[in-house]
């Protein structure tokens, strides 16, 4: 049969599919002749960047992909952990950046439907939700708009679904000021014995489409999600899907009830490119043809063409290949839930993708080369300059030999030598130590002289670091009754409903200022710091699933970036044994040239035996000892490359980011989870951005309980106060009476080659650093949770 081509394929028509005219060629070699236009979009739907990953594919096979604990690495809907007594975690993080800049509530709607559909696509009951978020500079005339949007459809959907969201970031820059960052993560709960995959498998079985009717919203999509944007992007409006919660939500229990009658085969959740990408993926996994037959599909609108049907982009969909004896079954399920049912095609042997409409045959294609074997590109690519480091190596003159001395011989145990401050009574031993003390010298890192609690309030009250509840109480964090912790600390919690004591805990983290800087440090420190907030709760980090936020990979210095920062999350994610299961690779994220800042996000997943004994960041009791537990090396020295300090107190972004030490990081996160799990620990809170007296005024705000942080004597305070090193958490511990707590953990740290000093005391309705005036804890709050309404308000 001659497929009919009613539509010229012209060299314009191929640009702007996204192809580059040597794919086209390679089309035209491929099957011999000039592609239909229905063939044309099929082969932009299934070779674009969102779908072929054609050019990361080399570097992401270099990613640790397995471990003790995995079930399903990538290359299905989601990735699936073991964590024990025959249940499973599911999860994955993908983006919808494109389409949430040019229809906010939609695109963020919509990323957020599609991550859910992934994790129950699986077999999974969704239990938790988060996204990461990057928006250009406040002041910029869109972005208040975008973040209102985005929110609002982050929230509408998910609590319209019934899915708690946990956790996640919310950060600005000009450099997203054309294009924002939207990724969504979804984890749910399965049994291990009852995961299905998208592996078509069976000649001549039905292939059944399921769901919500067809559109021509979407039409384009993820061609559109692989392409940069210019100043026609409000043409690109219609290519944004419109999403339904509440039709989802019957998909999914419609879906779990079709599964548990052991009629699924295979099944695929139309998401990108629809039922192209979703029929191509089952047949080429399975090594099977796919003939599909368009009359059947079911529409909601009229006249659609083919390749409206094959590359629309419509929400809450399903394609499956059921077991032909227990359709009737499967029919009856979907028609309960008030969804469509209807064969759409067969699974074939002949390796080809079939595509009928209207008596024609629109499509006839090699399905291997559409889907596993779509092109793979080895860019070119340099490895971008890293700037030089700040003077005085990134902090002050650091601690004398002397005062280094003295906290050794406090952490032996020979606390009389350091003062003899274990002896005394509690309200005496508050801030007697010897190597804190009055009028340290003048900070290398500021002009004209000014106040620590001044600076502390200008970082709490900044877009970056200010409180992100405006955010989160537009999303119901509690639904399904299982959150332990509202967001705001290290990382969000859920209990495994049905267990008397297992948990979840569940980060997403990255600071892309840091990859900018240095993408493979600041790939690293993204692993790290998932990591990190996840044993911060007192759980075990199982998996991470990425997602790689990047700019024109045609570009070697942003095919750099990728490179580099790919290199420094394989590395640490291997370090601290941590694989990443799923993920997605989100490029042409620029506008006008202007490409985002490198945002590989990183988000993990970790296990708590028992809830019981977690952890959280607020301040329990006064009169408690901090310790700041991490590495010894440049202690008071404390790294201000790239910080939030330089950038917020001064407009800086120079210097070198933190480096990250592996070996260090998984050493001290190990011994302060035990510190939690033995109930040592009563408050736990990694160090990151803010540095140290961040870290102290959130741990004194979430507990309401204030504190004082005197800092080193000999050195420069600011280096210690707002460095950024990297493998550090304050940690509150009980004072006994006769000081066996704390010897007892610094004997312990001593042995692990872990530095631990007793930084700080809780206690008052104030917070000082140093020699810093005294700041209310009511003013910090209000510094704290002020930006963010009055920014919202317009009244920043």
């Amino acid at each position: 049969m001659t497929i009919p081509n009613t539509v010229p394929i012209t060299p314009e028509l191929v640009a702007s599919h996204g192809l580059k005219p040597d794919e086209y060629q390679r089309i035209l070699d491929l099957i011999g002749r000039e592609p239909s236009f229905t063939e044309l979009g099929i082969f932009s739907a299934m070779w674009n960047e969102h779908c072929s990953y054609k050019s990361s594919k080399k570097w992401l096979k270099t990613l640790p992909t397995t471990g003790a604990r995995v079930i399903q690495g990538p290359g299905e809907n989601a990735g699936v952990v073991d964590i024990g007594d025959g249940d499973c975690v599911v999860f994955k993080m993908e983006s919808h950046n494109h389409p949430s800049y040019i229809e906010p509530y939609q695109g963020a709607a919509t990323g957020v439907g599609g991550i859910l559909r992934d994790v129950f696509t699986m077999g999974a009951r969704p239990i938790a939700a988060m996204n990461a978020l990057r928006f250009g500079e406040p002041d910029h005339p869109r972005t208040r708009h975008l973040v209102s949007g985005v929110v609002a459809g982050v929230g509408g959907y998910g609590n319209a679904f019934g899915v708690p969201t946990v956790g996640g970031e919310v950060q600005f820059d000009a450099a997203y000021n054309g294009n924002i960052l939207v990724n969504a993560f979804a984890a749910g709960i399965a049994r291990t014995d009852a995961i299905f995959l998208s592996q078509a498998k069976g000649v001549g079985l039905p292939v059944v489409y399921l769901g919500a009717k067809t559109g021509r919203d979407g039409v384009g999509g993820a061609t559109m999600a692989s392409a940069e944007f210019d100043d026609q992007i409000e043409e690109k409006r219609p290519t944004v899907q419109v999403g339904d919660p509440f039709t989802e939500k019957c998909l999914l229990e419609a879906c779990l009830e079709l599964m548990a009658s052991g009629a699924v085969i295979a099944i695929q959740d139309m998401g990108a490119a629809g039922l192209t990408c979703s029929a191509v993926e089952m047949g080429a996994k399975g090594d099977l043809g796919i003939r599909l037959d368009l009359d059947k599909v079911p529409v909601r609108e009229e006249r659609m063409s083919a390749y409206e049907m094959m590359l629309s982009e419509s929400q809450e969909r399903m394609l499956m290949v059921l077991k032909p004896e227990l359709r009737a079954v499967a029919e009856a399920i979907f028609r309960k839930w008030g969804l469509d049912f209807a064969i759409v095609g067969e699974t074939t042997d002949d390796l080809r993708f079939r595509v009928f409409h209207q008596g024609d045959e629109v499509a006839n294609l090699p399905i291997k080369d559409l889907g596993d074997q779509a092109p793979e590109y080895d860019r070119p690519w340099v490895a971008p300059p890293v700037p030089a480091p700040l003077p005085q190596a990134d902090g002050g003159p650091g601690m004398s030999d002397e005062a280094l001395d003295l906290l050794s011989r406090q952490m032996d145990g020979d606390v009389t030598a350091a003062g003899g401050m274990a002896r005394r009574s509690e309200e005496e031993r508050v801030f007697d130590r010897p190597w804190l003390g009055d009028a340290p010298p003048a900070s290398t890192y500021r002009g004209d002289p000014f106040d620590l609690g001044d600076a502390l309030l200008s970082l709490l009250g900044s877009p970056d670091l200010s409180s992100r509840r405006w955010v989160w109480e537009q999303y119901d964090t509690l639904i399904q009754g299982n959150s332990l912790q509202r967001p705001g600390g290290d990382a969000g919690v859920v209990r495994i409903d049905g267990h008397p004591t297992k948990a979840l805990a569940f980060s997403s983290d990255v600071n892309p200022r840091y990859c900018q800087a240095d993408p493979f440090e600041g790939g690293k420190q993204a692993v790290a710091e998932c990591w990190r907030n996840i044993t911060a709760t007192g759980a075990l980090p199982l998996a991470a699933t990425d997602n790689l936020n990047f700019g024109n990979p045609e570009r070697p210095e942003i095919m750099g970036q990728l490179v580099q920062a790919i290199k420094g999350i394989g590395e640490a994610c291997r370090a601290l044994d941590f694989p990443i299961v799923s993920g997605n690779v989100s490029l042409y994220n620029e506008t006008n040239g202007k490409a985002i800042l490198p945002t590989p996000t990183i988000a993990g997943v970790g296990l708590i035996d028992d809830w019981n004994r977690m952890a959280t960041i607020g301040f329990k009791r006064p009169g408690r000892a901090v310790l700041l537990v991490g590495s010894r090396k440049d202690f008071a020295n404390g790294h201000l490359g790239q910080s939030a300090y330089l950038r917020t107190v001064f407009g800086r972004s120079d210097g070198t980011p933190p480096p990250v030490d592996l070996a260090a990081e998984r050493r001290v996160g190990d011994f302060v989870r035990s510190l939690i799990l033995r109930g040592t620990a009563s408050a736990v809170h990694d160090v990151s951005d803010g540095g140290v007296a961040v870290a102290f005024a959130e741990m004194a705000m979430a507990g309401g309980i204030g504190g004082e942080l005197p800092g080193p004597a000999e050195a420069d305070p600011v280096p210690f106060f707002f460095g950024e090193d990297q493998g550090r958490y304050l940690v509150e511990i009980d004072l006994d009476p006769h000081g066996d707590d704390i010897n007892q953990v610094w004997n312990e740290a001593r042995s692990l080659g872990i530095f631990a000093p007793w930084v700080g005391t809780t206690g008052g309705d104030s917070l000082k650093l140093g020699d810093g005036r005294v700041v209310g804890l009511a003013d910090l709050i209000a510094a704290h949770e002020g930006w963010f309404p009055k920014f919202m308000d317009g009244a920043h």
